[in-house]
């Protein structure tokens, strides 16, 4: 960091001058690679998702889509066989007013799976295909377009005086959406204040505003890598949402972390270049440690081979080293040109009077928890233990109907189906797509235990270009184990000519595909990881124990997740939403990937710290206190800021955004208190000494120099400040 720190001071014209090229290119390049990103959510290579292509590329609908389900309960005295042709030229005009959409009731093909136990009440399938917005098929739960009030009115008149008509199906049934979407830059312009705020609460001086330029340079060079990107592959838009957030948060960490100590060195006495060197020297390289932390854990998503994963994974990779770099090279310069003109504050005799000793709250904090170590870590770690025992039960497949909506037309539409004796899993029909004379099949579908039916109209609009796609009509849910299930047997029974489609096939594929080999990612990362800290802490037990300690951080995250979307507790109170009873297949692994990066950032940032002073007194309680003293405000600071604009962006009214960014809230929120505060400084004031250890072989493989479990760490006073020199075990003293 030195060397660095030297090669950008000497050469700050330059930098300078990159720098502010780097910003206008990038503001020029923002709109254009915007232009560029792909909205399409694409699975390649997985089944379902290439059956349900394949179904929309024929047929124009169905596939992922999810149909409208139209019941109809006919006034008293009316029977379904009398009313039928009532029913077919009702389901026709839906057809007529839907034109690019695909109907199937009773008055199609007579059977008597359509039909209620009281002979009144009957149903139809709607895959409207593209919407009468013009949206293509597909889309988030809950939301794709409405097109209940398009069909009650075409069906109106043409039946019976007296018909009730209900539309259900999953999207009536799920907490409604605006259409509007994401508003980014609304979400942005909230983290931008909050940073601001909290950042004059740190340092008090127009200081505040160096790390959010920092963070905009960042953002807008990552849109310069982005735009190159988009020329040689397909970048999707999440990377829109995820840079500028991410950037934010992680270009502000970084910049605060630096800037802190720079004003700490100005507070010992040090001033103009010098004072930037050893802030380099103290902080620069757990900047550096940090952004690679946060890159090992977006490789989860990187290798995946889910297009819009990669997506996210690159632009938060991209975002990452884009604020590393800034902080390491733009930052010196600014605060070596700049730093105490920006600094300046109205009593000057006491400008730097907070640097000069650790934060006495911090401090105070740490020495109780230091007093009660096993206490602390007892609560703590249990309660982390029972939210991530918790997280065992999450449920990743679609929601069921009993856990959405149970106030609206839609859920009266369902009351009509179950009470007259119709499974509730018709609502969740699974498209097939049939290659050739679809007779043989059917049959053998038809038999498979869990099958209500199979729906397969002999209209064009079920066959054509030589083949068929028709409706299984599941008994259960497909959000059920038992759905799920019966989708399984349907998989294992079908002849080669057939190709299971469908809502909830293509979510286990994607489970399948993604979740199958995250237990040897998830060690490979770890392995990684641990080579990586222990360099950087010079031990082999500390960094175990913080790769430790961040699994089970992220075990409770996914735990609380499961409270919060699937118990429902305090999702309307908090979100004013329905909880789901489904937290959704990406949002475990993408919560992973950002926040194991990000609660490993808080880490190093503190251990770091810890491993400095240790080597600078001997003494492990002595090293927790002022470590935590130090970093606790800054960590705390940068925590604060991600969470205000995560949270933001979980206001947002798309269910699977809201999801996606809730969990990272409280991600942060949970690692910044409960882990960083409590539990970390408890666990190493229990290691002692043990975790200071770091033999030669180690050592000499990993060319660092050792940090024996026994070694004794004496400091002499030099001509500037303390020096730290380190003995054997005879010398005088006991290291703690």
């Amino acid at each position: 960091m030195e060397r660095l720190s030297a090669f950008v001071l000497r050469r700050k014209g330059l930098v300078t001058l990159l720098a502010v090229l780097a910003f206008f290119v990038g503001m020029g390049a923002t709109p254009i690679a915007i232009q560029r990103l792909s909205e399409v959510y694409a699975h390649p290579g997985m089944p379902a998702f290439d059956a349900n292509q394949e179904i929309v590329k024929i047929y124009g609908n169905g596939g992922y889509q999810r149909p409208f389900v139209p019941v109809v309960v006919l006034p008293e005295g009316q029977h379904h066989d009398a009313s039928k042709e009532a029913l077919g030229r009702a389901f026709a005009a839906v057809a007529t007013n839907l034109p690019q959409s695909r109907v199937v009731s009773y008055a199609d093909t007579g059977d008597p799976r359509l039909v209620g136990s009281d002979g009144r009440t009957t149903f139809g399938l709607v895959f409207p295909g593209t919407y009468s917005d013009g949206s293509p098929p597909g889309g988030g739960l809950g939301e794709t377009p409405d097109e209940s009030p398009v069909i009650i009115e075409a069906m109106t008149p043409h039946l019976p005086s007296g018909s009730k008509i209900h539309v259900t199906g999953l999207d009536t049934l799920a907490p409604s959406v605006d259409a509007g979407g994401v508003d980014v830059p609304a979400k942005i312009g909230i983290g931008v204040l909050a940073a601001v705020l909290v950042l004059f609460l740190v340092f008090r001086s127009m200081l505040a505003l160096v790390p959010i330029l920092i963070s905009v340079l960042s953002i807008f060079a990552s849109f310069i890598v982005i735009l190159l990107l988009t020329l040689v592959m397909t970048v999707h838009d999440v990377a829109l949402t995820t840079m500028p957030l991410l950037g934010l948060g992680i270009a502000v960490d970084y910049s605060l972390l630096l800037v802190a100590r720079w004003r700490e060195e100005q507070a010992n006495g040090f001033r103009g270049d010098e004072a930037v060197h050893r802030a380099m020297a103290g902080a620069g390289r757990a900047v550096l440690f940090s952004g690679v932390a946060v890159a090992i854990g977006l490789v989860t998503m990187v290798v995946l081979p889910v297009p819009f994963l990669r997506s996210l994974g690159i632009a938060g990779m991209i975002i990452t080293a884009m604020s590393v770099a800034a902080t390491l090279t733009v930052l010196p310069v600014l605060l070596a040109l700049k730093g105490q003109r920006l600094d300046r504050r109205a009593s000057t005799g006491k400008r730097f009077a907070r640097e000069a000793d650790a934060g006495r709250a911090w401090s105070a904090w740490a020495r109780g928890v230091v007093r009660l170590r096993r206490p602390a870590a007892l609560v703590s770690g249990g309660l982390l233990v029972a939210l991530s025992l918790t997280a065992l039960g999450v449920n990743l497949g679609l929601p069921e109907s009993r856990h959405l909506k149970t106030t609206s037309p839609g859920h009266d539409g369902l009351v009509a189906l179950t009470s007259a004796g119709i499974p509730a899993g018709v609502i969740t029909p699974i498209d097939t797509l049939i290659t050739g004379d679809p007779a043989a099949a059917i049959g053998q579908i038809t038999q498979v235990e869990g099958v209500a039916t199979v729906l397969a109209p002999e209209s064009a609009a079920w066959r054509r270009q030589g083949s068929a796609v028709v409706s299984v009509l599941p008994v259960a849910e497909n959000g059920t184990a038992a759905g799920e299930a019966t989708i399984t047997r349907i998989r294992e029974t079908i002849p080669d000519n057939v190709r299971v489609g469908g809502n909830a096939a293509q979510s286990m594929d994607f489970q399948s595909r993604a979740y199958g080999a995250f237990p040897w990612m998830l060690a490979l990362i770890g392995l990684v990881t641990f080579v990586m800290l222990t360099r950087a802490f010079r031990s082999l037990l500390l960094p175990l124990k913080a790769i430790v300690l961040n699994l089970l951080s992220l075990g409770a995250v996914i735990g609380a997740m499961v409270l919060l979307w699937q118990f429902g507790w305090g999702t309307r109170e908090l979100l004013d939403i329905q909880p789901t009873g489904s937290i959704g297949e990406f949002v475990p692994l993408t919560i992973f990937a950002f926040l194991y990066g990000l609660s490993m950032d808080y880490e190093v940032f503190i251990l770091a710290r810890m491993r400095e002073e240790y080597d600078r007194t001997g003494n492990t309680h002595q090293a927790v206190i002022e470590g935590v003293g130090r970093t606790g405000r800054l960590v705390t600071s940068a925590a604060l800021i991600l969470f205000i604009s995560f949270a933001a962006l979980a206001m947002t009214p798309e269910l699977d955004v809201k999801v996606f960014a809730s969990g990272l809230a409280l991600g942060i929120l949970l690692d910044a208190t409960l882990i960083r505060g409590v539990l970390v400084p408890a666990v190493v004031a229990m290691m002692g000494r043990w975790n200071w250890w770091l033999p030669g072989w180690a050592a000499r493989l990993l060319r660092v120099r050792p940090s024996p479990m026994m070694a004794r760490v004496y400091w002499r006073w030099s001509g500037t400040g303390r020096r730290p020199r380190h003995r054997g075990s005879q010398g005088q003293g006991r290291a703690t």
